[in-house]
């Protein structure tokens, strides 16, 4: 069962891997049979139904992500403890804020996600730099 003690250490290992870019790191969080809904899922693979299903198609998923975005990093805002899940609310270094919802199954690995974005309203309000 997840709890307030065991979600930021999952959580903390789960933004270390995104930040090392490390694939396997990555992967070693989630399920065979995991599924993961994602705004950007339909714009990395242009499918529109915005879901990749099985640990496979989202490694294969994951390495496009990060072929998109070379210098993605996460930062950690927050942590919200359900049973057997979790919210990491964090800010992208692609500017946007996020809030994931990750259930775990009884081995304590990912089985679903569904991903929240919005912008990042910190970088929104800053004013923009002229080019001369």
């Amino acid at each position: 069962m997840t709890t307030q003690l065991t979600a930021p250490e999952i959580a903390q290992d789960w933004l270390d891997s995104w930040n090392h870019h490390d694939l396997d790191a990555i992967m070693s969080h989630y399920a065979e049979d995991v599924e993961l809904t994602s705004p950007f899922v339909a714009q990395i693979t242009g499918d529109p139904a915005g879901t990749v299903t099985g640990k496979a198609a989202l490694r294969t998923y994951f390495a496009k992500g990060l072929a998109t975005y070379p210098d993605l990093r996460f930062e950690l805002l927050q942590i919200f403890t359900g049973v057997n899940s979790f919210v990491l609310y964090y800010r992208s270094s692609i500017s946007t804020l996020a809030a994931e919802l990750m259930v775990l199954n009884s081995q304590g690995q990912v089985v679903k996600v569904v991903a929240h974005y919005c912008p990042d309203p910190v970088v929104l309000l800053q004013p923009k730099r002229s080019a001369t």
